[in-house]
């Protein structure tokens, strides 16, 4: 069994000394009720859920697995599940940050992203269950009608129900212009509110079925009748699993139900179901053909979720390794015996085995500041009562998601393949509990978009379509950061790095576009290329901050040192890699020849 500890010494560090969390927070409207102490709490309450009751079940729920049963279409959870859930609603975890009126704690989004990473860890298959929930509450708080948001939401905050986004189809994934679930108009209710008819399936509905909550709310992409062709047509409709009693508790069985759980690579514990809708009733949310406007607030909310679980199958995938490290004895250091009172020294002899475990550590508090800084930013937009504020929020987060979640979902591949080589063939071997992470990680760049999917939307819509104004805010953050800091000797051969790499960025990015106008299939051949170069001078700047505030901060001198060399590391032997990615963004489409 693998083990886990919440990192919760650099969570804080890197919330209120890298990103002064505290001081944005409180600026804000309804801040002064968001203390460090407040804030210091509820990461610690986190940290004691996860370590005790999640954390335990992650290797024997993946043994388990989810069992369906045919004939009654229904799905168990692993063993701890339920009483795991029953404890986090009960801790009002549910609606941490959701709005109060609707039973909520509207705590910050970013302390909800930071408990997010903290649960994840514990139990990535696990915590699918309540984030998909949360994914859902946003949407019906921005799009939903306020029945709506009383009759579904409030249940799902107060953790009796769940919810699920059921958007993918046998022949549609990522282009849902080719869906083709039908939405037909029906008797209204008791309280005449307009009834639809759902018909059709659904596939790779994490949560779609389960044992752990009374109800659960479907958001589903369907077409009315009138529904123009290709994505402008698309609607949402909320699908409860039972229909409500006229109190608004679960009544008679509606007809939609799990036809069938996937056999997965990994999360197994997470019941990712095939879903067939016949005739189902539900309630359009939004406007009719105005379907993609509600999805994507879940599906921005999802990606960056999605880029936290690539950091804590890295934390949790790095702390074993180091650990494992530390422990097992074999061969001698290079330069001599540096146990010589024992039969072999340790793994950390060795220089390779540093690489790795810096490789780890370097991505994983780089992402941990990029999560946390996109998770913050959200905040602002969304709290701020300064327009111009709210603006340049939002635009920087826009920018920042496709980063955020392609970029630290790749580098956990990298973190975790990393830990299980340092481990040898015992890795390989499943009682230990790596293999895991590595099968847990590879879902994670492919749901939510494909890394080329996130590498498209960075290119091809938060720099070309928008004219790169939230890389625009970013490149003039950092450069202001260079300028502030070119002075600071304990950075200096941080900052000079950076700033060069940050005009180079730019200069990419302009002679990029111009090749896009000129040829609209460089866009396609640079884009993955572009998404990786961006993600390494993102995690340049917030290591060359860390370390800065590392330097003002008042951490023990060993958590400084560790800081100030693994920034080292990063500038010396990761940022590089920027070199081979503009290389092969300037080597064009033409090396990408036709395929017959």
């Amino acid at each position: 069994m693998t083990a886990y500890k919440a990192p919760l010494d650099d969570l804080r560090f890197t919330l209120f000394d890298v990103l002064g969390a505290e001081q944005t927070l409180l600026s804000l409207p309804g801040g002064d009720a968001h203390s460090r102490d407040l804030l210091d709490a509820v990461l610690e309450e986190a940290g004691r859920l996860s370590e005790q009751l999640l954390a335990p079940t992650n290797g024997p729920a993946d043994a388990e697995g989810c069992h369906f049963d045919k004939a009654t279409q229904t799905v168990t959870t692993p063993k701890g599940f339920k009483e795991a859930f029953k404890a986090f609603a009960e801790g009002g975890w549910t609606g941490l940050t959701n709005p109060e009126i609707y039973g909520g704690q509207a705590l910050p989004g970013v302390l909800g992203t930071a408990t997010t990473e903290i649960f994840q860890s514990g139990n990535l298959a696990w915590s699918l269950y309540p984030l998909l929930s949360e994914g859902a509450t946003h949407a019906m708080a921005m799009h939903g009608e306020e029945w709506q948001r009383e009759r579904f939401m409030k249940p799902i905050v107060a953790g009796r129900w769940t919810g699920t986004m059921c958007l993918t189809e046998p022949q549609a994934g990522s282009d849902l212009g080719l869906l083709k679930t039908r939405a037909e108009p029906a008797a209204a209710d008791a309280d005449g509110h307009a009834v639809y008819k759902i018909s059709g399936t659904k596939i790779f509905i994490s949560a779609g079925e389960h044992d752990l909550s009374e109800n659960i709310v479907h958001l589903v992409l369907a077409r009315l009748p009138d529904a123009p062709e290709g994505s402008r047509g698309i609607s949402m409709f909320i699908v409860p699993k039972f229909k409500l009693n006229a109190d608004g508790t679960p009544g008679e069985r509606n007809t939609v139900a799990a036809g069938a759980i996937e056999h997965k690579m990994g999360i197994h514990a997470c019941s990712t179901c095939v879903m067939n809708f016949d005739g189902a009733e539900g309630y359009l949310i939004g406007k009719p053909h105005k379907g993609l406007p509600a999805m994507f607030t879940m599906m921005n909310a999802a990606r960056l979720s999605v880029g936290v679980q690539g950091l804590a199958l890295a934390e949790r995938a790095l702390q074993n390794s180091l650990n494992y490290a530390r422990e097992r004895l074999q061969s001698r250091s290079l330069s001599g015996p540096k146990f010589p009172d024992k039969p072999a020294d340790n793994l950390l002899v060795q220089p390779d085995v540093r690489r790795m475990l810096l490789t780890q550590r370097a991505f994983v508090e780089g992402s941990r500041a990029l999560v946390l800084y996109t998770a913050l930013q959200t905040d602002i937009e969304h709290r701020s009562t300064d327009e111009a504020v709210r603006q340049k929020a939002g635009e920087l987060v826009a920018f920042l998601i496709p980063i955020a979640k392609g970029m630290t979902t790749e580098l956990a591949q990298e973190c975790t393949k990393e830990a299980l080589q340092i481990y040898g063939g015992h890795g390989y071997i499943a009682e230990n509990g790596m293999e895991q992470f590595v099968r847990d990680a590879r879902i994670i760049t492919l749901y939510e978009g494909t890394t080329g999917i996130q590498a498209a939307d960075l290119l091809g819509r938060k720099i070309l379509q928008l004219q790169g104004v939230g890389a625009k805010h970013f490149l003039q953050e950092i450069s202001a950061f260079c300028q502030q800091q070119s002075t600071n000797a304990a950075l200096r051969h941080l900052i000079g790095p950076l700033a060069v790499v940050t005009k180079e960025w730019s200069d990419l990015t302009v002679s990029l576009a111009q090749r896009v106008a000129a040829n609209p299939e460089e866009l396609g051949a640079a884009a993955t290329d572009y998404l990786y170069y961006s993600g390494y001078v993102t995690l340049a700047y917030l290591w060359a901050r860390s370390v800065a505030a590392a330097e003002a901060g008042n951490q023990s001198a060993a958590f400084k040192q560790a800081k100030r060399d693994t920034a080292a590391f990063y500038f010396a032997r990761i940022l590089p890699r920027t070199l081979m990615h503009k290389a092969a963004i300037e080597a064009g489409v033409d090396t990408l020849p036709a395929i017959d």
